[in-house]
């Protein structure tokens, strides 16, 4: 695969999951990637053990005063942007009627306004360059429904959208827009779920996969987090440069 060395990348939500396998394998390559995330401590201790290529820097994308302040001290300090993986997510289970309005606008904020704001400030300086490589993180819950998921499931229908309105706007300056629609990936996020159906109606791990997951999978197994990113990394590689405004599943056939 032709890389081109010492990229800039940006992953929100990097400090764990999901975000820190697709760090680890931009570093792995050699490239500079910036961690963004609500805590400072997590940030330190994550970064302590990724090397000298990997910076932190607290950031709240639902916030776009924060966004901006980001992404101009990355670029005081990069002199560009190569790549940004939207990644920060968050999930709360509830049925519609008993779902808090305050966790549908958290939810909707940081998986949708945070992508939205995200692309809109990195734009700018991508098209200047005319060049840039943009992964959205949405689901496969992003094309179907599960129960007590409805700010979840909304967000990542949403994501879809935004990426294929920014992918058109985006294509007269080389710069490319998908998303990944990851299937059942064993981060804390999903265990979590698995331990609140565990904790309320007794169920096995098994048990609760074959509730939430298997009937609709036809690999019958977690997808692993560096299955994700190893296509988020192909993604934003020169030979991708003819792909865009697509959505892709790394779902094990869901």
């Amino acid at each position: 695969m032709v890389l081109q060395k010492k990229r800039v990348v940006i992953v929100t939500g990097g400090v764990g999951g999901l975000g820190l396998a697709i760090t680890n394998k931009f570093v792995q390559h050699g490239d500079i990637v910036c961690l963004l995330d609500l805590s400072q401590e997590k940030l330190d201790s994550t970064v302590a053990g990724l090397g000298e290529n990997v910076k932190g820097y607290v950031c709240d994308v639902t916030k776009e005063a924060s966004v901006q302040q980001t992404i101009t001290a990355i670029l005081d300090e990069h002199q560009r942007i190569d790549v940004l993986v939207n990644n920060a997510g968050l999930q709360y289970r509830a049925k519609i009627e008993d779902f808090p309005l305050e966790k549908w606008q958290l939810l909707i904020d940081v998986m949708l306004t945070g992508v939205f704001l995200m692309t809109k400030h990195v734009f700018p300086e991508m098209k200047s360059k005319r060049f840039g490589r943009i992964i959205n993180i949405s689901s496969v819950h992003g094309e179907m429904a599960t129960p007590e998921k409805v700010a979840y499931v909304a967000a990542k229908h949403g994501v879809i959208g935004v990426t294929s309105v920014s992918a058109i706007e985006a294509a007269p300056y080389g710069i490319t827009v998908n998303s990944v629609l990851p299937g059942p990936v064993k981060t804390p996020l999903l265990v979590k779920q698995l331990d609140d159906l565990y904790e309320i109606e007794g169920l096995s791990e098994q048990e609760a996969l074959s509730r939430i997951v298997y009937p609709k999978q036809a690999m019958n197994r977690f997808i692993e987090d560096t299955e994700v990113a190893d296509t988020v990394f192909f993604l934003a590689s020169e030979e991708a440069s003819a792909i865009t405004m697509e959505h892709i599943k790394v779902a094990g056939g869901m």
